[in-house]
This record gives C-alpha cells, sequence and structure tokens, in this order.
C-alpha cells in the first residue's frame, strides 16, 4: 500500500511543519561531513562509520582530549562532530561556543559554529553566521551546502537549491551535497526528484549509511517498503544494517500521523 503523502506538494501547514521538523533533522544530521568527521580513527573506522556504541567509546576519548587542550581547534571541532552525530546539541553548541571565542575568524570553525546553531533550532544565527564565513573571492562548497540546509529548514528552498548547485559548481558528484540537493526536494513534496538526485548520491565515492538512510526513507515514503528495507541493508554489518532498518521503520510509522493532519488541513 502506498502512502500517497509524498506525491503533491503540501498546502497545509500543520502537515508542512510535520515534514519539514522530520526532514529537517536528515538534513542537518545525515549530511557527510569531511572536515570532522574523519578526524579521528579508532580500529581503522573514521567517526561516520562507526557504530552506535563505537561512537560511545570515540566520544569519550574527544571529550577527554577537548578538556585537556580546550583551544586546540581540531580537538573542539572532531568533539562537536561527533556530539551532533548522536544527537547531543546542546552540548555540541556549547563546545563550538568556545571554540569560536579562541578562532573567530577561523572560516572552518564558523562553518561548525553555524551547522551547530542550526541543528540547535537557532536558524537566523546560523544563517548569519555562515554568511559571514562564506569568502566570495575564495567560496567554500561546504558553507554553500551549510547554507543551502539551513535555507531548507527556514522553508526557502528554491534558494537552498542555489547553494547546493554552487557548492556543485565548486565539487562536481560530491555525495553530501546530493543528498541534501534531495532532501530539499523532499521537503517540497517531490519524491521521485529526491530520489534521483540521491541514487546519484550514493553511487558516489564517499557515500555513506546516513546517505543511504536518507535514499531508504525516500523509497519507503513511496510505497516501496522491502526495496527500501534492501537500500538501508546495504553492505552495512549486521549491527549496524539492523540500526539502519530500526531508524527507517521508526520514520516510516509517521505516515499515520501525516495522514491524519492531511485529513485536517482539508477540513480546515
Amino acid at each position: 500500500m502506498g502512502i500517497g503523502i509524498m506525491n503533491t506538494k503540501f498546502q497545509g501547514s500543520k502537515l508542512f511543519t510535520a515534514l519539514t521538523l522530520t526532514a529537517s533533522l536528515l538534513l542537518s544530521a545525515c549530511a557527510t561531513d569531511p572536515n570532522h568527521t574523519g578526524s579521528v580513527r579508532r580500529g581503522g573506522k573514521s567517526l561516520n562509520q562507526m557504530s552506535v556504541s563505537e561512537l560511545g567509546g570515540a566520544i569519550r576519548q574527544l571529550g577527554n582530549r577537548y578538556t585537556k587542550h580546550p583551544k586546540d581547534k581540531q580537538a573542539g571541532l572532531s568533539y562537536a562532530s561527533a556530539l551532533r552525530m548522536v544527537g547531543r546539541d546542546e552540548q555540541a553548541l556549547a563546545v563550538m561556543q568556545q571554540v569560536v571565542i579562541f578562532h573567530s575568524k577561523d572560516n572552518q570553525v564558523l562553518s561548525a559554529y553555524g551547522k551547530a546553531l542550526a541543528s540547535s533550532g537557532d536558524l537566523p544565527k546560523a544563517l548569519s553566521v555562515i554568511e559571514r564565513a562564506q569568502r566570495p573571492d575564495h567560496p567554500d562548497w561546504k558553507l554553500f551546502s551549510a547554507h543551502g540546509a539551513i535555507l531548507d529548514q527556514l522553508g526557502r528552498p528554491k534558494q537552498a537549491r542555489q547553494m547546493y548547485r554552487k557548492a556543485l559548481d565548486i565539487m562536481p558528484g560530491e555525495p553530501s551535497v546530493l543528498s541534501n540537493l534531495g532532501m530539499s526536494y523532499l521537503l517540497a513534496g517531490d519524491s521521485r526528484s529526491a530520489e534521483t538526485y540521491l541514487r546519484k548520491a550514493i553511487s558516489k565515492p564517499g557515500a555513506d549509511s546516513r546517505v543511504r538512510q536518507n535514499l531508504a526513507l525516500v523509497v519507503g515514503l513511496q510505497g516501496r517498503f522491502k526495496e527500501a528495507e534492501i537500500i538501508a541493508r546495504g553492505e552495512l554489518s549486521q549491527e549496524d544494517a539492523q540500526q539502519n532498518i530500526a531508524y527507517l521503520r521508526k520514520m516510516l510509522s509517521q505516515q499515520n500521523a501525516w495522514s491524519k493532519l492531511k485529513k485536517s488541513d482539508k477540513k480546515t
């Protein structure tokens, strides 16, 4: 049975808000962050390749390093990035607020600070920080991508996609940007375009399981549940595959709530 919700533009404000809250989390949490997540390795794995239990150990290690060296830029960036990966957004923001004090003109720091602000819900300030960090004479594709994700969360998809395309002009085929572009179309209710971009993203070198999760979600929202589970499993370990499947089922379980909201919006 198809869900049907994703096949049309969302007109009801309640329904749009419900989807935005869900998809914006994906935009902020699932985009690959090559500068930060790969900076610490345990057992040959970067942070974006670790299971939840492995991330817990890495966070303790990073936390100890940050405590000993609070002015060390990379220590702060890596610690904040890992915290955001497990949903500890307020703590990640607190770390970045300290890091930016010591590195107030560093674009990498400002970019991470903007992402932490966005994850914590302070979108206007996040947008201001990202815009301040971008240099017209030497543009940064990562800042364009982060800028786009924030604009999407502010309900400005056309401007968001302009930012993603600017990022792709600098870094063609970058999977994290293609993934964000796909999720932008998901926010607008265009699941077919979303799937097209996410399939491009997953085919590129460097695409990780979070990009795969986004594709699985988009396929599942079109009612193709078996295919979505196959995508979510991918070539992951059994533990990671089960976590992906649990995540996918949780997200797809929202369909009943979305259907009720859609009916409510039609009545009003």
